[in-house]
């Protein structure tokens, strides 16, 4: 089980520094956002890869971020009756929910998202839009974003089972308090 946790905590790691870019990301994406009002309103300038741009860099913030955010337990949830279980059935569902849903359904999705990136990089796409940017940057995102949801749904099962074997302690009260 060491070796698992071992790689559990690599992949933790990893998506801490994809979801740290993707803090960066929110930063420019605010800076280009406000030149390009500025540019467009004082200047009567416009630019379709300015645009394009941040589009790239909102797909880069939430697909680097997406599985950061489930390390840390903050996607939504609807949570009518896990509350009521014990601990032990907690992670019981836990192991249920990413061996059987989450992780065949996120490899699926990064499975369909490879070939469509790669025909874009292969052909040298680019958007339509006079001025457009290459495309396959923006195409990339979403396999990438995607495994590393896998990887860190993989490193969550370890997790779980590591709790179960009482190896780790984990917390499954995934509510906060109202605020």
């Amino acid at each position: 089980m060491e070796p698992l946790l071992a790689f559990s905590k690599g992949v933790d790691r990893l998506n801490a520094g994809f979801a740290a870019v993707a803090d960066y990301l929110v930063l420019f994406a605010v800076l280009v956002s406000a030149g390009n009002a500025v540019a467009r309103y004082l200047f009567n300038l416009s630019s379709n890869s300015m645009l394009e741009i941040q589009w790239y860099m909102f797909a880069g913030m939430v697909l680097l971020g997406a599985a950061y955010t489930l390390k840390l337990n903050e996607h939504v949830r609807v949570d009518v009756f896990y509350s009521l279980f014990s601990q032990r059935n907690r992670l019981l569902i836990d192991i249920f929910g990413f061996t059987v849903l989450y992780l065949p359904v996120i490899f699926y999705f990064t499975w369909l998202c490879w070939p469509m990136f790669w025909r874009s990089f292969i052909s040298g796409e680019t958007s339509m839009n006079a001025g457009g940017l290459i495309l396959w940057p923006a195409k990339l995102m979403l396999p990438l974003g995607f495994g590393l949801l896998f990887l860190q749904g993989l490193s969550e099962l370890i997790k779980r089972f590591a709790a179960l074997r009482g190896l780790i302690a984990m917390e499954t009260k995934y509510e906060k308090p109202l605020q």
